[in-house]
């Protein structure tokens, strides 16, 4: 009779050694092909009834998906484009411009886990239609402000929170049940492809659509219009495909979603998600500092240089470096989105710990070109945009690849509610406060010295210099989610193949007859 009584008298559920034997077909390791680091990929045929979405079907919804992860970063961005517009027409100073990034950001941190829950449980389609619907009504609001009123400015953009969270905790969970091995990191890699694209899209969409409109506000109607072409094509293209049914290699009933608690505990025993995340959160740091304050920094440079004229109130600040500055942030993150999931393809064959190395490589090699650009500024604006060039492409080598660790470290029944910790972690001590952090910074700085536009950009410059330092941490997080990864890999394979169950509240007691019948008592109150 099974039951409780029959089951081993000490037993590590966690523990894959304990799992199937050595040689199990399919899995990577000592517990199975050796010569294999990634499940098998099933044919065509068999992937198209497995999730009931053929292969061109798959890459359009992945094109759709695309398009709006890149409206979304277009959107997040195109308030960086015009920034010194917005500073003027509401009259204030550094710490109140990134408390824009920072009210918006702290909105989409806060709502992230809740969309991760419902995305984990529910329709994933009707979420992110709903969701990017209201982001498209609150960011078309914010565009008709007045200028007494820049609370309300701060208020909408807190609210274009709940549509972004909506989408970017469910998006990559979608890509994750449509495929598997390499063709995920490839079709990964295409999504992620629209952060440093659309990042470098609102740049020049907002300070291009200003120049020709002559007002910053039209600037912010750009994006809700496309966000109703986005809703449509969610409603008509995108498919539910069954969760984690492409890793097992059947359409056998799905796996069954755990408890929250459950969620959360088994995340917080995951040191390869822990470290990673932690490592994604220099990145975010790094990135929210630099997309908000670039700009502005590029413009005060060249006012001290004397190339350009400075900001004066009333005047519209007449500069190209939001343009060139997002020219280079696209270029920089196809070729390093590209040029990391590349090498770590290539690497992960010889080296099953390629994905975090090439992270912590990415992070480490990019701190010192970023130091160097902001110490160059005041001597030549061209070896700024040189430094700055390399150092965004070896930062943007990681987007892709941290996706990729997270979707093959965490069961597909708590990927939406890891996806949304992960971003809670990143933008809680990453971009949610960086941006105001170096504004802060710079305010307390000027105020030790005399107002000239000298010691503005002096007090830019230095708090800048704080993102490489911040990289350098990040790339010593990667290096110890490599010590890890492979267990956790080899863990979550096993439980998708149910040869593994996770360790539950009373998985850490044994069995012990007391008056005829077995009684669970703790591990800890019995003498060996």
């Amino acid at each position: 009779m099974a039951g409780p009584e029959n089951e081993p008298f000490l037993s590590q559920a966690d523990d894959p050694d304990d799992g199937p034997v050595p040689g199990t077909p399919g899995l990577p390791g000592p517990m199975g092909n050796p010569k294999s680091a990634d499940p098998e990929v099933p044919d065509p045929e068999k992937l198209q009834r497995i999730t009931g979405v053929s292969a061109a079907h798959s890459a359009l919804i992945v094109a759709v998906l695309c398009y709006i992860n890149l409206l979304n970063y277009m959107d997040r961005f195109t308030v960086a484009g015009v920034l010194p517009d917005i500073e003027q027409f509401f009259a204030i100073g550094d710490s109140s411009s990134g408390l824009i990034q920072t009210v918006f950001i702290s909105s989409y941190m806060v709502l992230a886990p809740v969309f991760g829950y419902l995305g984990d449980r529910y329709n994933r389609k009707y979420l992110m239609c709903g969701g990017i619907a209201f982001w498209s009504l609150v960011t078309l609001g914010s565009s008709f402000i007045p200028r007494e009123q820049f609370w309300l400015l701060l208020l909408t953009r807190g609210l274009v929170g709940v549509g972004e969270a909506s989408y970017s905790t469910i998006a990559p969970t979608l890509i994750a049940d449509l495929f598997v091995a390499d063709q995920r990191s490839r079709m990964l890699s295409v999504f992620y492809f629209a952060i440093p694209v659309g990042s470098g899209l609102g740049y020049i969409a907002g300070s291009k659509v200003k120049d020709v409109a002559g007002d910053w506000h039209w600037a912010l109607r750009v994006t809700p219009g496309l966000g109703v072409v986005a809703v449509l094509l969610l409603f008509l293209v995108v498919r539910e495909p069954p969760r984690g049914a492409v890793e097992r290699h059947s359409d056998s009933p799905p796996l069954s979603p755990t408890s929250w608690r459950a969620d959360l505990r088994a995340l917080a025993r995951n040191p390869s998600f822990i470290l990673s995340s932690l490592g994604f959160t220099a990145v975010a740091f790094v990135t929210g500092s630099l997309a908000l304050w670039a700009p502005a920094f590029l413009l005060r440079s060249r006012v001290v240089l004397g190339e350009t004229p400075p900001c004066l109130p009333g005047d519209s600040c007449s500069s190209s470096d939001s343009l060139i500055f997002g020219l280079i942030t696209c270029l920089t993150g196809v070729l390093g989105v590209g040029l990391g999931v590349e090498i770590s393809r290539r690497l992960r064959h010889s080296n099953p710990r390629a994905d975090p190395l090439v992270c912590a490589a990415g992070l480490l090699g990019s701190a010192p070109f970023l130091f160097l650009s902001v110490a160059c500024a005041r001597g030549s604006i061209v070896a700024t945009y040189v430094f700055i060039f390399i150092g965004e492409t070896l930062l943007s080598m990681n987007w892709a690849i941290v996706a990729d660790i997270l979707l093959y470290v965490v069961i597909p029944t708590r990927r939406s509610t890891a996806e949304a910790f992960q971003i809670v972690l990143a933008h809680l001590l990453g971009d949610a406060g960086s941006p105001y952090l170096i504004g802060l910074m710079s305010d307390r700085l000027r105020r030790n010295w005399p107002p000239s536009f000298l010691s503005e950009f002096r007090a830019l410059q230095f708090s800048l210099m704080l993102c490489a330092f911040v990289g350098a941490l990040g790339g010593a997080a990667f290096l110890g989610t490599a010590i890890f990864i492979e267990g956790d890999r080899r863990r979550a394979q096993l439980h998708v193949q149910g040869l593994l169950h996770e360790a539950g509240p009373e998985d850490d007691r044994i069995v012990v007859p007391q008056r005829g019948r077995s009684t669970r008592v703790p591990v800890s109150s019995v003498l060996i």
